[in-house]
């Protein structure tokens, strides 16, 4: 049976588009990572992203603000040999919202997938990463694939915003020798997603395992509990941010 999709309402889709390009003339004073996660918990409060284009442009302006520094995050770069990409919850916000730091393995992507009515914000933080945006697939029994919209290259310090209303991704590292690290903002938190098939369009849910690793650092100030990690392979050893790139320990960007 041919699958069928209730495709995302895109009413609000041209507002909220228009509100990431928009600008303002106030500078967030963002200098670390820290700096970032309290600017952020300031901006979004109880609600979270939601769809008022306000909100999502002033978080898109702070994750922007922010530039990359190594030693503000390599505590959450923990990779699994073997594994597509591992995440690292470095703050759980209130609840409306997280933050997680990803780590692309070399030539590794994600499936293609949805957000499970989340809003999705992600800086790259090292590396390279590729974006796929895909169109929702069609119902009808002849028009079942996926259509690619669009593909997008991401370099250190960009930020992307996604959404189910945008369509579906899918996020690459190109390269063959280093890895990528990302920061993903996602509003509300979700555990749960549709992956899809590139040539079909058939979807299955998809979930992620998580286990917490042993880490005397501390998520924040505000969350001093050890960083969960959420990875796709359960077969392998932790890295150490050191070792993620193979000639020389990723550098302040």
């Amino acid at each position: 049976m041919s699958p069928s999709y209730q495709t995302p309402s895109s009413a609000s889709s041209d507002t909220l588009a228009n509100a990431l390009v928009s600008t303002t003339t106030d500078t967030p004073n963002v200098k670390t990572l820290q700096d970032l996660i309290a600017a952020l918990n300031q901006t979004m409060g109880d609600n979270g992203l939601g769809d008022d284009p306000r909100t999502v442009r002033q978080a898109k302006k702070l994750m922007q603000s922010y530039v990359s520094h190594s030693n503000d995050w390599s505590q959450y770069a923990v990779y699994h040999e073997g594994a597509r990409y591992t995440r690292s919850l470095v703050d759980d916000g209130n609840g409306k919202y997280n933050l997680l730091i990803l780590v692309w393995g070399e030539e590794q992507s994600s499936p293609i997938h949805d957000h499970a009515g989340s809003h999705c914000m992600m800086k790259l933080l090292a590396g390279e990463l590729n974006e796929d945006l895909y169109a929702w697939p069609a119902s009808t029994p002849d028009s079942t694939n996926l259509r690619l919209k669009r593909t997008a290259p991401l370099k250190t310090n960009s930020v992307a915003y996604m959404s189910d209303k945008l369509g579906l991704h899918r996020i690459a590292n190109p390269s063959k020798g280093t890895k990528a690290v990302s920061l993903h903002l996602y509003s509300p938190p979700y555990e749960m997603c549709k992956v899809f098939n590139e040539e079909t369009g058939a979807s299955v849910q998809s979930s992620c395992s998580a286990e917490r690793l042993r880490n005397p650092v501390a998520v924040s100030a505000s969350h001093p509990s050890s960083p969960f990690i959420y990875t796709c392979s359960t077969t392998s050893t932790p890295v150490s941010a050191s070792l993620l790139s193979p000639s020389s320990a990723i550098t302040s960007m």
